[in-house]
């Protein structure tokens, strides 16, 4: 007798269903897995016939009985232990020792030994592909429900175990949908906050900006000057994810494995910060099966790159292509995967290595040779992509012990305010913020009036700005304009954008 079950299968950050067929008949005893099935999924024999044993039905171990399991379509590479629970269901089914409709229902989760099953990863994907290829219910284990749970039109059942599978299935035992949860009405909390940061307000300005207009940054300072903390309290002056964001950044970590037992789906930007040993497919990416690194996990959020010349100079210059085309290209032998990489950038540095180098108050104890390969780690290509330069000085005493500052909650008024005022610009656009802006988009939305002609050319001069770095000033003017609610950019707009340029242009 032959059956179908229906599972997924993770391809990328998209899943695609799968058909799982078992085929029983008389004949010498073998329990086959066919369909380009990894290593996990033909271990599954094991889980299966002891849970089913366990279960007190008779397990797939019959010597006049041959099972044969195909994972179709059998192109699509098969892997991971989620196929358990549905080729279980299948033997049960073709056995005739269940009986149940299986034809609108995707099942997945791993089974332990005694019937229980665990937490999978990639169940917020495959409950997206279920909802599209029109499946009404999904059932798959206790915990993994709840990062599905901000989706409708698909029944979201959990279970424990194999036995409360089968008592469902058969009728025995009712078992509710999970409720759907608004991702709207999620509390706000952020670990650090800009009012309790003292000084530096320069650089809480090239922050705001940043955060307005979704550019890249880097800041230059001595250890100890307010960067790692100023970076941290960034994503606090972010606009909130919308619902389609934290889908699809919840979709990312769920594929990942990286969803928090407590925090079911992404409620905030997220903010990845990198250690500089980090291999280069740890943050771009890759694998034999490739699988997103850490600049896909800081999509629609930040990465933040703390002693940025220490990383590995491969790394540094992997991320020059995502930072134009938001998007990182994986080839390897087994598939090619596009992986989303719309993140801002924000970096770190010493000005030399000892991280005196400058500094009024403490002599530098590097030679220049040794400042100067320290700053030539990061190659002109590199700057030329950062769109905000600020460098920070130690902060003094009196800034120390001043008073509060302007909170995050403040600025982040004034930079969802500018964000709506992109939003109405670019309607019906796949540009979403100024950085994104591509030439065409410049030349439509940022016309340059005779008024900022002769600016424009004196930096131009001045700054020796490459074409890309001229676009880039012209962005980043537009932001500041759209802080200050201002239609059209004035000359004060391009001096302060100015100001954000390094010292030595690429």
């Amino acid at each position: 007798m032959s059956v179908t079950i229906y599972s997924a299968q993770v391809v990328g950050l998209d899943a695609q269903p799968i058909s799982v067929e078992v085929d029983i008949a008389p004949g010498l005893h073998i329990f086959s897995i066919v369909g380009l099935a990894d290593k996990e999924v033909q271990e599954s024999r094991e889980r299966i016939g002891a849970a089913i044993k366990n279960l007190g039905a008779l397990a797939p171990h019959k010597k006049s009985q041959r099972v044969i399991v195909n994972l179709a379509p059998a192109d699509i590479k098969k892997e991971g232990p989620a196929f358990d629970l549905p080729i279980a269901l299948g033997y049960l089914l073709a056995s005739g020792q269940i009986s149940f409709d299986s034809r609108r229902t995707l099942f997945l989760g791993e089974l332990g030994l005694d019937g229980n099953l665990r937490k999978t990863a990639g169940a917020l994907p495959i409950a997206l592909a279920a909802r599209l290829a029109g499946f009404e219910r999904l059932v798959l284990p206790e915990g993994n429900g709840a990062e599905t749970a901000m989706l409708d039109g698909l029944k979201i059942i959990e279970v424990k175990s194999l036995a409360d599978v089968v008592e469902y299935l058969s009728g025995r035992k009712d078992i509710q949908p999970l409720a759907r949860v608004a991702v709207e009405n999620l509390a706000q909390d952020y670990p650090v906050d800009f009012k309790d940061i003292r000084g530096q307000e320069k650089a809480k300005r090239a922050m705001e900006i940043a955060a307005a207009g979704g550019h890249n940054c880097l800041m230059s300072g001595p250890p100890g000057a307010g960067k790692t903390i100023l970076a941290s309290a960034l994503p606090s002056i972010l606009p909130p994810l919308s619902f389609e964001e934290a889908l699809e950044v919840t979709k990312i970590y769920s594929v990942a494995g990286a969803l928090d037992h407590g925090q079911p789906f992404i409620q905030h930007r997220p903010f990845r910060n990198p250690h500089h040993t980090s291999s280069h497919t740890a943050v771009i990416g890759g694998g034999s099966y490739p699988r997103p690194g850490e600049a896909t996990l800081a999509h629609r959020g930040v990465l933040f790159l703390d002693e940025f010349p220490e990383f590995d100079r491969r790394v540094i210059e992997s991320l020059r292509q995502p930072l134009e085309a938001r998007a990182i290209t994986v080839a390897r032998t087994h598939g090619v995967q596009t992986f989303p990489a719309h993140f801002m950038l924000i970096a770190a540095m010493n000005p030399c290595p000892c991280g005196n180098f400058g500094n009024p108050t403490k002599d530098c104890v590097c030679s220049a040779g040794a400042v100067s390969k320290y700053t030539k780690k990061i190659s002109g290509p590199m700057l030329d992509r950062i769109d905000l330069h600020t460098e920070l000085p130690a902060v003094e005493y009196e800034k120390l012990v001043g008073g509060e500052a302007e909170s995050s909650a403040q600025i982040r008024e004034r930079v969802i305010l500018a964000r709506n005022a992109q939003e109405r610009r670019f309607r019906n656009l796949p540009v979403r913020v100024n950085a994104e802006m591509g030439l065409k988009e410049i030349k439509k939305f940022i016309p340059v009036a005779d008024s900022l002609r002769q600016v424009l050319k004196s930096a131009h001069e001045r700054h020796h700005l490459s074409a890309r770095a001229y676009h880039r000033l012209l962005k980043v003017s537009r932001t500041i304009a759209d802080l200050e609610g201002s239609a059209d950019i004035r000359p004060d707009h391009v001096a302060e954008a100015l100001q954000y340029r390094p010292k030595v242009e690429t």
